[in-house]
């Protein structure tokens, strides 16, 4: 199922680009496109989990400086039945956490400073069982993936502004002319709903299963809703920051999504409601005792 839904994200951005590049640039923007599309997609699939890294500064974390955090993330992914993965360190205010990679055998935990000033141990336990859980249930992939499609999405956007406002194209095809100004115009509106459209999908379902995974690993599902009542009112006191900080491509990839929005966009959410995560969590801490 997961290779199946990999498969299909890749195409959906190998046909938005195709799309795009005919629109925009007739035949000979096509091809571009084509090209562009098939780099992006090797890009995605092998080095996905770099690039999201990266977009925060993540660095990652030398046991010497950090060894209460590898010996819990160890812990953790023994209990989970997986190798430990890599532990990295993002640089920003906003509390978050995020896991990525191909696989189990070549995944990471990226926790960010903010993060680690507002959980107690036991709750910062419950958030990296969460991310493990995710490793676990293989969606770390797919949600790399996505991140990648955000980024070449928004790159997309650009090269339809510029295509529209220098006329690109040969006015004596398809794509030339007033052909690409509409192309941009279409392109810089439906762009962005097709990437989120694609988030939400991979997104509301995961998340609960990742918790409530999350909570069996960790033995303690209060411990995970007690972090996600912080981290929601964390994201939204700090919601002016978090829109300087975080990259609307990968925010379907943290654990509580910091960017605020209003009906329209809500509609849109890459996740659940917190309230309702938190709800399911007491349920579940009531079934184990």
């Amino acid at each position: 199922m997961q290779g199946l839904k990999t498969v299909l994200l890749l195409g959906t951005l190998t046909g938005l680009f195709l799309l795009a590049g005919k629109i925009l640039g007739g035949t000979t923007g096509m091809i571009i496109a084509f090209v562009l599309a098939m780099v992006i997609n090797f890009v995605s699939y092998w080095f996905s989990d770099k690039m999201a890294l990266a977009m925060y500064g993540a660095q990652e974390i030398p046991y010497e400086e950090a060894p209460w955090l590898h010996d819990m993330v160890e812990d953790l992914a023994n209990r989970a039945g997986i190798p430990k993965p890599k532990v990295y360190l993002a640089p920003i205010d906003i509390p978050n956490a995020f896991a990525t990679g191909r696989n189990p055998k070549h995944s990471a935990v990226a926790v960010t400073s903010g993060i680690l000033q507002i959980l107690d141990p036991e709750e910062l336990r419950g958030v990296l069982a969460h991310e493990i859980a995710h490793i676990k249930n293989r969606d770390i992939l797919i949600s790399s993936i996505a991140a990648t499609i955000g980024g070449a999405i928004s790159m997309l956007m650009d090269i339809a502004f510029w295509s529209a406002i220098l006329g690109g194209g040969d006015d004596e095809e398809e794509g030339g002319g007033i052909g690409s100004i509409i192309g941009g115009i279409l392109t810089f509106i439906l762009a962005p709903l097709v990437a989120t459209l694609i988030q939400m999908a991979i997104s509301r379902t995961r998340e609960y299963a990742a918790d409530e995974t999350g909570a069996k690993i960790c033995g303690c599902p209060l411990s995970l809703a007690r972090a996600l009542e912080k981290l929601e009112m964390a994201a939204n006191e700090l919601a002016p920051v978090a829109s300087g900080e975080v990259n609307p491509g990968t925010a379907h990839m943290m654990i509580v999504n910091p960017l605020r929005a209003d009906f329209i966009a809500k509609l849109f959410s890459t996740h659940p409601s917190t309230e309702e995560r938190i709800r399911r969590l007491k349920e579940l801490a009531m079934q184990m005792g």
